[in-house]
């Protein structure tokens, strides 16, 4: 992997926008009530506390890849629906158009978004964020 100036191709890079928007994100002022920013180099090393009340540092678990998916909607069909599928069918979601879409990890719900285009490619900005201690409490409680 060759180590290049990013600032030297940043015309060519298709991350460049990516890394834009994100930077604009972190220009704005994070909401304490949800948790801050999502990363950033100078975010402090993020701890817990023990059920015994010690400090225990969670930075080893950080780098653990998940699923990041993000859903239009939801319907049920039978098998028969499924199996007369072709291209060109529609499939009706419950999703109303120009609802938030629901951003997932792993399966559960963390924030809802609109989407966005950056360089012809999907995005999403994310305009609810589920709390973190609502997010535990999804987790423990199964859904």
């Amino acid at each position: 992997m060759a180590t290049e100036d990013p600032k030297d191709n940043a015309e060519e890079d298709p991350m460049a926008a990516w890394a834009e928007a994100l930077e604009e994100q972190k220009s704005a002022a994070p909401d304490p009530e949800q948790g801050g920013p999502l990363s950033g180099a100078e975010a402090p090393p993020r701890q817990a506390f023990n059920k015994d009340g010690t400090m225990q540092d969670i930075n080893m678990v950080l780098d653990i890849p998940v699923t990041l998916s993000v859903e239009l909607g939801r319907t049920k069909v039978p098998i028969k629906y499924i199996l007369q599928l072709a291209q060109g069918s529609v499939v009706e979601l419950d999703a109303l158009a120009g609802e938030p879409m629901d951003v997932l990890v792993n399966g559960y719900l963390i924030a809802q978004g609109e989407v966005v285009v950056v360089n012809d490619k999907f995005g999403i900005r994310l305009t609810d964020v589920v709390t973190p201690s609502e997010r535990l409490r999804r987790v423990s409680r199964g859904g």
